[in-house]
Parts: structure tokens; C-alpha cells; sequence
């Protein structure tokens, strides 16, 4: 079937799936301003700490090379920068030019120059050869991808052999009493600070929803394994609000 005839989740709307990506690209560059502001409110700083600890899980060693996928304004970018060093090198991707620009300009700022490159790109088909990265990150972007089964193939075509794959996103609640809490804030806490800080209500509406189309943590671990990783396995944290997905190329 054409993209032009299947649809997928926006939300929880439909859409056709030739239409998601310019939707998805439409509401980031709407928050791209008050994208890190909005993540610190959103979470309370939480989101420091599961980027800080989906970075402890990468293993890279000085000289290597890595690559963060949807990386936004370069929060992981970042921290694999400090891990793979001067000799190292890292690609931030963004399908996203507004993101990409400011997380490029950050890094700039922070004196990360000559060993990174910022490169918009698809998830779904990733502009590098075989076998070019020993660590590839998605941070909260995988939701938003039309097809994640094609993203997934994409970052294992791309990995080296025996490189790793660390997917950190929303998740399915798993602690006792904590859905009910999780949905009230959501759709009601969100978008109200979306009105207020970045201006639109809608976007942080529609983020809201596509965590809860996202695929829960089981879910999601055998689409790894269907795309070929090995070793698949994920860390709930703050009662399974977010997970982190990792999974090896054999």
C-alpha cells in the first residue's frame, strides 16, 4: 500500500502516512525555542538523569564514534562527545533543521569543534555506509518516527559489528497507583505549561498523546529483535514513565 494510503498515529489522530513526518517537523519547529526550557518544567530536571544514565550504558572508549539520532538540541550529542574525546567523533542527526541549529549552535558554544558534524537525516534512512558507528543513540525520538521498524533496520545497518544501540523514551508506567497520576498530568498539566512557556498548547497536547501510542516496553524490545539486535533489553526508570531500550549487531 502507498504512504499515501495507509495512515498512521499522529496522536491520537490518523493520518496518511506520507503526511506524519511534516506534521511531527511542524510542532518541533513550533517549540524548538523553548524545547530544553520545556523539558526541565516537563520533568522536573528528570530528564538530565535518564540522559545521564543512558550515557553510562554506552561504553565508548576514547577515538571511537557515535551517533545520536533525532538529537534535538544535543544534550546526548554532548555527553558522547566528552566519551569519545578529541580523537573520537560524533554525528548529530535531526530530521529537523530548526532543532538541528540549535543544537548544533550549542555544541559550538560549548568548544566542541572539529570532531563533530550535524547532518539533517532521516531515522528511517540513515545517510551513512554500513558499519560507521560503535554507538548509536535516540533520545525521546523514536515516537515520533512514521516507521519505526524501518528506523530500527536503519541504526543496525549502521552500527559496527559488536556496536550497541541505546533507545531512551516514554514508556508504559509500571509502579503501583502511578497511571492515573501520569495521565492527569499529561493531559492536563502539559499542555496548559505548553500554552504558557512555549506558546502552544497543541504541541505538548500531541506529545502527550504520542507517548501513549508509542509501543510499551515489551512491545518494543522484540521490535529490536526483529531488526536484527541481539542481547535486547531495557531499564524502566521512574516506575517504567521512561525506558531504555539496548540491544548489540552481531
Amino acid at each position: 500500500m502507498a504512504d499515501s494510503e495507509r495512515t498512521v498515529d499522529f496522536g491520537f489522530e490518523k493520518v496518511a502516512a506520507a503526511d506524519k513526518a511534516s506534521r511531527v517537523r511542524s510542532v518541533f519547529e513550533s517549540v524548538a525555542g523553548r524545547y530544553d526550557v520545556m523539558n526541565d518544567l516537563m520533568s522536573l530536571g528528570a530528564h538530565r538523569l535518564w540522559k545521564h544514565f543512558t550515557l553510562s550504558l554506552t561504553g565508548l572508549r576514547p577515538g571511537q564514534h557515535a551517533l545520536d539520532v533525532a538529537g534535538g538540541t544535543g544534550d546526548l550529542a554532548a555527553g558522547l562527545l566528552r566519551q569519545v574525546g578529541k580523537t573520537g567523533r560524533v554525528v548529530l542527526s535531526d530530521i529537523n533543521p530548526a532543532m538541528l541549529e540549535i543544537g548544533r549552535d550549542r555544541l559550538l558554544d560549548a568548544g566542541h569543534v572539529g570532531n563533530v558534524e550535524c547532518i539533517v537525516a532521516d531515522a528511517e534512512s540513515l545517510p551513512f555506509e554500513d558499519n560507521s558507528f560503535d554507538c548509536v543513540t535516540i533520545g525521546f525520538g523514536l515516537r515520533n518516527v512514521t516507521d519505526k521498524a524501518a528506523a530500527l533496520k536503519s541504526m543496525h545497518r549502521v552500527l559496527k559489528p559488536g556496536g550497541q544501540l541505546l533507545v531512551l523514551e516514554f514508556s508504559t508506567p509500571t509502579a503501583p497507583g502511578l497511571k492515573p497520576i501520569y495521565d492527569a498530568y499529561s493531559f492536563k498539566v502539559l499542555p496548559l505549561l505548553g500554552g504558557l512557556v512555549a506558546k502552544d498548547a497543541d504541541s505538548y497536547r500531541y506529545l502527550a498523546e504520542s507517548i501513549r501510542m508509542h509501543p510499551n516496553q515489551e512491545a518494543l524490545l522484540e521490535m529490536l529483535r526483529e531488526a536484527g539486535f541481539i542481547q535486547a533489553r531495557y531499564h524502566n526508570l521512574t516506575g517504567g514513565i521512561v525506558a531504555v531500550h539496548r540491544g548489540y549487531k552481531i
